[in-house]
């Protein structure tokens, strides 16, 4: 059920959804399926983790193993085949009773032995269980999310933890995850909602002389600082992205000035060819890096110089187009979403102050705007059209 406001305006009725429907955040199936998936990497390994999630968790736990364990203490069980009763494998078994639960619903974890026969067997057996069923990509955090476990910062972070390649990614993801960031905009948006409540209580009430002199000043001055904060934060030369992506190093100049050499050294092995014979390097090579814990994608390009050799004219062809302008083609989408609705919100509370002495209920609505704008990228408003951008980089069972 959508439950929406309507504000009392005499130019304008304006609404605005204030919630979002729980089952249309959970993916295909049901709220009120129980989920499995293996969450622990595909492959042979020593122990895999298969997670259940939902209100028939215990059912499963009670089935394959007979006992359902006391919460948060790993128990060694016989996984039995409900079915067959057939012994799978021997295991550590987890419970984790709803709402303290990564999902905030009742979770069990098998840890098993990483086997393929095993897996399966215990996803067939999960399979063969009434109400279960495997789960989509990413729906346990999207099932975290929907419980308000996870924002939707906090669920970026847990992407780019999984993704993470070097440590300073890495050092950015627990951050993000642990809720740096969404506390910055949870802030902006507790300031905003105070904003705008004085602002509509100054409309609603000031002909009855209920509000005190001076509250519009009072907002004046807060949407200002808002705005300082808001742009000092976009003024970060794109730090973050680039460090989640990777920052491109062209490697370029004249034939024979070391161009492969340099790149062997700093990969330390002979990952381009070197010659004395000018124009050795026809194609880019490419080499990923870990340099102080950042990504750096290094390329050796050929020699800059004018060739009659078509091959050579290619390459330098190439050579040219990797050091262009790099703000040409597409931007990185891993975090614009963030810049976008940021930079909304800065539009909205530059319309506040264009209507400030104009048209309050004009003015209110753009601090609506910008309120609206933040929650955007928290999910706490209108989170429901970048579900799927943000979860379609998740693998099944994470």
């Amino acid at each position: 059920m959508y439950f929406i406001r309507c504000w009392r305006r005499s130019t304008a009725v304006v609404t605005s959804i204030r919630s979002i429907p729980a089952k249309r955040l959970l993916c295909s199936g049901s709220e009120d399926d129980t989920v499995f998936a293996l969450s622990s990497g595909q492959g042979r390994c020593g122990v895999a983790v298969v997670r259940v999630s939902g209100p028939s968790s215990a059912l499963a736990v009670r089935s394959l193993t007979r006992v359902l364990p006391a919460a948060r203490i790993a128990s060694l069980r016989s996984i039995i085949h409900p079915q067959t009763q057939e012994l799978l494998d021997r295991g550590l078994v987890l419970w984790f009773p709803g709402p303290r639960s990564f999902t905030g619903e009742d979770c069990a974890e098998f840890h098993i032995h990483g086997g393929p026969a095993v897996i399966n067997g215990v996803l067939q057996a999960l399979g063969s269980l009434p109400g279960l069923r495997p789960a989509e990509a990413g729906e346990f955090t999207r099932r975290a999310f929907s419980a308000g476990k996870l924002d939707l910062t906090e669920v970026e972070g847990l992407g780019d933890l999984i993704h993470a390649e070097t440590e300073a990614q890495r050092r950015q993801a627990l951050r993000q995850m642990a809720g740096d960031l969404g506390r910055i905009y949870q802030d902006w948006s507790d300031r905003l909602k105070r904003c705008l409540a004085h602002v509509e209580a100054f409309i609603d009430f000031s002909e009855d002389e209920l509000v005190e002199d001076g509250i519009l000043n009072d907002v004046d001055v807060a949407v200002r600082q808002l705005q300082t904060q808001i742009g000092d934060h976009l003024s970060d030369q794109r730090r973050g992205e680039r460090l989640r992506t990777g920052v491109q190093v062209v490697i370029a100049g004249s034939t024979n000035a070391g161009k492969s050499s340099l790149l062997n050294m700093l990969t330390q092995r002979p990952a381009a060819i070197v010659s004395p014979t000018a124009g050795t390097t026809r194609d880019v090579v490419e080499v990923p890096l870990d340099m102080g814990g950042y990504p750096v994608l290094l390329s050796d390009t050929a020699g800059l110089r004018d060739t009659t050799d078509s091959v050579e004219q290619e390459g330098v062809r190439r050579a040219r187009q990797r050091c262009g302008d790099p703000l040409l083609g597409n931007p990185s989408l891993t975090q614009t979403r963030h810049r976008t609705h940021l930079q909304k919100s800065t539009e909205a509370l530059h319309q506040y102050h264009h209507y400030r002495d104009v048209d309050l209920v004009l003015a209110a609505e753009g601090l609506r705007l910008a309120l609206s704008s933040l929650g955007r990228i928290t999910g706490k408003v209108g989170a429901e059209e970048i579900l799927d951008v943000i979860f379609k980089d998740f693998c099944i069972g994470k």
